[in-house]
């Protein structure tokens, strides 16, 4: 499935069609094959991207193993919230797991349209708060769900990744080892 760049932007908030228009002008489509790290940790990504086709995982690299704590697909945004919001070096890694069609849109000219349109800057916090909201989901349901629920969740949420993502990689997100989460998708069946 794709999707298209007016349809991804009025997920976040609806624009009037001369903003969106101006939006839409500064966004350029660009591909990526497969494992491409979009995002590095430890540098300022000056882009926000879009997923029009394809799958991203964000993981937080640690000395034994990747822990994988975001996966995004068709229709999200693909951004370092460190990077966009205090133009500082973020901390995770950004990986295409398929080969990747993204929109993409450069930070300072999307904040220059912030500061020059009402509707952009609405637009522009609705899209800070709804990560923010992703954010705090991620955090409750790691503080207080099991892994059968965080895996029920995914399961319920986002059924197509369990068929395009590598079980190693769902078992990172859930916090769990491979081993856990046959044992969790057995219990399931």
């Amino acid at each position: 499935m794709m999707m298209m760049i007016d349809e991804i932007l009025d997920r976040i908030y609806p624009l009037p069609g001369t903003s969106k228009r101006q939006l839409t002008a500064l966004v350029t489509e660009i591909a990526f094959p497969r494992n491409t790290i979009l995002m590095e940790a430890g540098k300022v990504v000056p882009y926000i991207y879009f997923m029009k086709k394809g799958i991203a995982r964000a993981y937080a690299p640690s000395e034994d193993r990747d822990i994988t704590f975001w996966f995004g697909k068709e229709g999200d945004p693909v951004v370092s919230m460190k990077s966009y919001v205090e133009e500082r070096p973020g901390y995770e890694h950004i990986e295409l797991l398929e080969d990747g069609l993204l929109y993409r849109l450069e930070t300072a000219v999307l904040k220059e349209l912030f500061r020059k349109d009402i509707h952009m800057a609405n637009w522009g916090r609705k899209f800070a708060e709804k990560e923010l909201v992703k954010t705090e989901e991620l955090i409750i349901s790691r503080q207080f769900k099991t892994a059968a629920e965080r895996y029920h969740d995914l399961m319920k949420e986002k059924p197509d990744l369990l068929q395009r993502v590598q079980l190693g990689h769902i078992a990172s997100y859930l916090g769990i080892t491979q081993v856990s989460l046959s044992r969790i998708r057995a219990e399931m069946r």
